[in-house]
């Protein structure tokens, strides 16, 4: 009788387990998640959604406007993205401004792979919530002279190769595009200006001003 109790008791634990975390991202991933789903909905939302370069912000602060709200998840895939959908989209938001992609590609994920599921996030959010305005916004360029994060910054002509092709669905899609990349990259080079960032990847302060310069018009409507 003991064996079964105890068998019985494992059971039930393992299926709490898989209840409490039933997927296979990263425990910040899963820390992150659980913290959006218990953050109360608000009206007219604004929300800042995608990885690592997007956590890194406090974007209320930076426009000074509390309806905006970081859903930024460091280390984020598309496919992780895709997966928490339904939170971003429960409280039905004014604007969703998406930026994900690199990590899949320092994975090895085919670009055309990445776009597409760029696509899917984005026209998912529109048949999930029709009012909302969805803004897709370029990969940011990379540097790979800080010798940092070399699955990354390896991936230049993969992410002109996605940029091109989300610039030219959302046009014959009626979706908002961003062109973030051709402000952030040194002169004469398609690399990520080191006014930018310290480590080739994420951005400094002047990085994530440069952003909000970029699109605050939009920010605004």
């Amino acid at each position: 009788m003991k064996q079964i109790f105890f068998a019985l008791l494992l059971l039930l634990i393992s299926v709490a387990q898989l209840t409490a975390q039933d997927n296979t991202f990263s425990t910040y991933y899963n820390q992150r998640l659980t913290l959006f789903e218990k953050l109360p909905d608000t009206p007219n939302e604004i929300i800042m959604l995608g990885n690592s370069i997007t956590d890194g912000c406090e974007w209320s602060e930076l426009f000074q406007n509390p309806n905006i709200k970081n859903r930024g998840i460091s280390g984020d895939i598309t496919e992780g993205v895709l997966y928490r959908l339904d939170e971003v989209t429960r409280s039905k938001p004014a604007k969703v401004f998406l930026l994900i992609g690199i990590n899949d590609l320092a994975r090895n994920i085919p670009a055309d792979t990445v776009f597409q599921n760029i696509c899917k996030i984005a026209s998912s959010i529109r048949e999930s919530s029709p009012s909302t305005l969805v803004y897709v916004q370029s990969i940011l360029p990379v540097n790979p002279s800080f010798r940092k994060f070399s699955n990354h910054v390896s991936k230049t002509n993969e992410v002109m190769d996605i940029n091109e092709k989300l610039n030219r669905w959302c046009n014959n899609n009626n979706v908002e595009f961003v062109d973030l990349f051709s402000s952030f990259t040194e002169d004469n080079t398609n690399y990520l200006n080191p006014n930018f960032t310290n480590d080739g990847l994420h951005l400094t302060a002047k990085g994530y001003l440069k952003w909000a310069e970029i699109i605050s018009s939009d920010l605004e409507k």
